[in-house]
């Protein structure tokens, strides 16, 4: 072989070396809890200690494979061996000890908590974990400024800022989504409580009309996240428990994992024969989430979750039997053996596609059902619901004056069709233990509901510390009411109503005193339009007069860390001025009508702590404290001649404060102990009757182990510790009818306890 020839060979042998050791590989870094892109992630070789950084957009590129650490401020270290060159994903755990610094996703633009110009906050699935396995109304009432009744584990109302405390049997005024799927129908209620809580990863609570993408929902909205599947490991999850009054709940799932696809299955059945009488309750439920990053470019994600649940209902009752037989149901629920039958399902598709480093459009079709049966003393209710709808936006960043600009713009299109027939209930006509008996047919409705939302929402830094918020969103509202019954003499109830579209702004501003503790302030509007129900007059005819809800919210608030990051806080004063209140008007037990009745003022003080006692590797402690101060009252407020105004506002506690402590060692011990007290709350518009304040204690402690990669743990848990007599939910403004006292309270479970294990292997 010549010179030349070898030489040639060599310079063809270096070139080779050249480019293996020049590999391109490329990933993407995501919170794993809701698959936001994380930027300012640190990743760093072992073998060599060069870092780079990723993008807005979550993107790294590195040239080496071997072994690399992710870090970010908020969230968990993460080391990786890099064996190939193929698109990689990355998924980070959140710290729960620094919430501050995780990246929320309910503003869509996606930021900072402590960057937010809003309260917002967060339940981590730390939270989650340390709550009871069925009942998510302790996780959300630690929360401050929110105070979710509960009469039986079907039976709830969640209030935020004293908003939705005039809903008489749900909840309302307050926005939901689970991922990017609406939970509040066309009517404007709510359902959260039948989620299956080992489905969810974490839960972001905006409160006040403070979120222009959500429909600038007066209240607020709460933000679910289900546990999203895992690419990087196979495993199969299972966990059964037992408890007082018969509870029995078995879970099992799977989480199945491949390079850039996953799905995540988790099933799970629920018995409970209740505490009181007529109050068994039977759910099951599935959830599937999957994801599949198809490229750097494109990712899509399915989202779907299914419950039949059939529950009975004892309902409220009167004093005396409060006070002497709580564990009686309501005389003529008892007697119907009252129930609902549900079967509810919702589904969603996601795709997210990058244009480059500056803008990605994100866009969701979705659709869920709910077919419900509920015999009650007066009548039986059969419901069916259909949604479909598309929500679509566009996230981008540029620069303004040579400082960053972020932006989102996009829509929601909603329709829903609501049918429901109610029939006579003969239950009185039959032996006393038969129950429920369907009769002729009392009415028949088809409602068409839909809305649409346009909006926009940016972040501006006027600074490297200073931000600027501004918002806004449009909505349009229409019913439609088909009366399909139309026997000889009775009313036809047929008729349409328009809003007219509803403008709300929003303006926010948040600055960084200096790198762990920020201020903020808000100035937001937000509106409730009326039910189809609330809009009909006693005679059956649409009530055009009739207005949405309005209001102007303002609050000012900090938070942070302090004392080497080891005392977390955050505090927040308010202002909510609600106009043309809707009051439900009891015209009959079984009939209401809606009024605008006047106008609220709701100001408080809400504010958070969280200190870390001892922060060594075998043993941490946390101690936590959140309290809720309100002052609301109606401003204005003359219902059927009587004025009811400067009154507290009804359904709503004077105050709220939870203590507790938090213990996790290196060994797989943890225990938590809450103490939570609620303030008197007023029952009536009169303010002549308010409910006893109460404390309740809980505490819950647990093992896990892993052994290879089989991991094994065990809880016990008590709630009530001290069997505290309390109203866990009340009927304000009840009237007894054919001279019946009036029933007012759900009663509250006594002591109980619950206990299981958990077995979860992983491939």
């Amino acid at each position: 072989m010549s010179i030349r020839n070898i030489s040639f060979v060599m310079l063809f042998f270096l070139v080779s070396l050249v480019g293996q050791a020049q590999q391109k590989i490329t990933g993407k870094v995501i919170d794993g809890e809701n698959n936001a892109p994380l930027s300012n992630v640190h990743i760093r070789s072992l073998a060599d200690s060069s870092v780079v950084v990723s993008n807005k957009q979550g993107e790294f590129l590195i040239t080496t494979l071997g072994k690399y650490i992710f870090s970010r401020v908020g969230y968990q270290d993460k080391t990786i061996t890099i064996r190939n060159t193929s698109f990689l994903v990355v998924q980070l755990s959140v710290q729960t000890t620094e919430l501050n610094e995780v990246e929320v996703s309910a503003n869509s633009i996606g930021y900072r908590l402590k960057k937010s110009t809003a309260t917002i906050n967060i339940v981590s699935q730390n939270d989650i974990t340390f709550g009871n396995s069925i009942n998510i109304a302790p996780v959300l009432n630690k929360v401050p400024g929110i105070y979710m009744h509960t009469g039986a584990l079907n039976t709830n109302r969640i209030t935020i800022r004293g908003i939705g405390a005039r809903n008489l049997f749900g909840t309302a005024k307050i926005r939901a989504y689970f991922e990017d799927i609406p939970l509040t129908t066309g009517n404007g209620e709510t359902t959260i409580e039948d989620f299956e809580l080992g489905t969810l990863a974490r839960l972001e609570i905006i409160k006040g009309a403070n979120s222009s993408i959500y429909g600038a929902g007066l209240g607020g909205t709460i933000h679910l996240l289900p546990k999203k599947s895992s690419v990087e490991t196979s495993e199969i999850t299972s966990e059964f428990a037992v408890g007082s009054f018969g509870f029995q709940k078995g879970l099992i799932g799977a989480n199945i994992a491949g390079a850039k696809h996953s799905a995540n299955i988790i099933y799970s059945n629920t018995h409970s024969d209740g505490y009181r009488d007529n109050n068994e309750y039977d759910r099951q439920t599935l959830t599937v989430v999957s994801n599949h990053f198809l490229n750097a470019k494109n990712e899509l994600s399915f989202v779907g979750s299914y419950v039949d649940l059939k529950a009975f209902i004892p309902s409220a009752i009167n004093q005396d039997d409060f006070d002497d037989n709580p564990t009686s149901a309501a005389f003529t629920w008892g007697r119907a053996q009252g129930f609902e039958d549900t079967k509810r399902g919702i589904f969603g598709l996601s795709w997210k596609h990058q244009y480059g480093q500056y803008l990605t459009q994100q866009t969701s079709i979705f659709t869920s059902f709910r077919d419900a049966y509920e015999p009650r003393p007066f009548n039986i209710l059969s419901e069916n619901t259909f949604a479909v709808g598309v929500r679509s936006r566009l996230i981008g960043n540029t620069k303004l004056f040579d400082h960053p600009l972020d932006w989102t713009f996009g829509g929601e299109l909603f329709r829903d069709r609501h049918r429901s027939k109610t029939f006579e209930n003969l239950y009185q006509d039959f032996p006393v233990g038969t129950g429920s008996v369907q009769g002729v047919l009392l009415s028949n409705f088809k409602e068409n509901r839909s809305y649409v939302n346009l909006f926009f929402e940016t972040k501006y830094h006027l600074s490297s510390k200073t931000l600027l918020s501004l918002g806004m969103n449009f909505n349009k509202t229409k019913y439609r009411l088909n009366d399909k019954f139309n026997p000889t003499g009775n009313i036809d109830q047929s008729g349409s109503y328009e809003f007219d579209g509803m403008l709300s702004p929003k303006f926010g501003i948040s600055h960084e005193l200096n790198s762990n503790v920020s201020i903020y302030s808000t100035i937001s509007h937000g509106f409730s339009p009326p039910s189809i129900s609330e809009t009909l007059l006693p005679d059956g005819q649409i009530n055009t007069a009739i207005q949405p809800e309005t209001g102007w919210n303002f609050e000012v608030g900090t938070r942070g860390s302090i004392f080497n990051s080891r005392l977390q806080f955050g505090i927040a004063a308010f202002r909510l001025d609600v106009q043309n209140l809707l009051v439900a008007r009891r015209t009959a037990e079984d009939q209401f009508i809606g009024v605008n009745a006047g106008k609220t003022q709701h100001d408080g003080i809400e504010a958070s702590l969280r200190y870390r006692l001892v922060r060594n590797k075998p043993i941490t402690i946390d101690t936590y404290l959140s309290y809720t101060l309100n002052d609301f009252i109606f401003k204005d407020f003359v219902d059927e001649e009587q004025d009811f105004s400067g009154n507290d506002l009804t359904g709503v506690p004077s105050d709220l404060l939870n203590i507790g402590l938090e213990l996790t060692t290196k060994m797989g011990i943890y225990a938590n102990m809450n103490v939570q007290y609620v303030g008197s709350i007023p029952i009536n518009d009169s303010n002549s009757l308010f409910s006893e304040s109460y404390t309740l204690a809980t505490m819950k402690m647990g093992y896990k182990k892993t052994f290879n990669k089989i991991e094994l743990g065990a809880f016990f848990g008590l709630n009530n510790i001290f069997d505290e007599k309390y109203a866990s939910q009340l009927l304000i403004n009840a009237r007894g009818f054919g001279g019946n006292a009036p029933r007012y309270f759900y009663p509250g479970n006594p002591v109980n306890y619950y206990t299981g294990i958990q077995i979860n292997y992983s491939f």
